[in-house]
């Protein structure tokens, strides 16, 4: 029996100290739209069909109820990593934008398949990385 496709990744969570500071900062960086924010938690639109979800550490370790269901508890520390895909073109556009808000690039990474990915921080310190088309065999 052959599996079923996963179409994409819908959700990609991050763990924060302060859910307010890292909204800001990822509704002005990027222009994200807040679909939904509470204290624990905020979910923003990144792109058709895909959320950035930012949890307050700490926030989720215990079950939350929905209607007749649970979402089980979670949790996570350390610095993450993810990255955001951007068109070729725009590359030059995010180096400008980044520096505009005085956040450091920390790398640029140019890949065999021609591909260019920068790397910078948010502030939790998590490594976020603007990555364009050729990184990746299927992207």
């Amino acid at each position: 029996m052959a599996l079923p496709p996963v179409s994409g990744i819908l959700e990609t969570g991050i763990y924060v100290e302060n859910v307010g500071r890292s909204r800001d900062f990822y509704e002005r960086v990027f222009g994200f739209e807040v679909i939904f924010a509470d204290q624990r938690m905020c979910t923003l639109a990144v792109a058709p069909a895909q959320v950035l979800i930012i949890f307050k550490r700490g926030g989720a370790v215990k079950p939350v109820r929905v209607r007749d269901s649970v979402i089980p508890p979670h949790d996570g520390s350390g610095r993450q990593h993810f990255a955001f895909a951007i068109a070729a073109a725009d590359l030059d556009s995010w180096r400008d934008r980044l520096k505009a808000e005085n956040i450091a690039v920390e790398s640029t990474v140019t890949w065999p398949a021609g591909g260019t990915s920068l790397y910078f921080r948010d502030p939790d310190g998590h490594l976020v990385e603007l990555a364009t088309p050729g990184l990746w065999k299927n992207y």
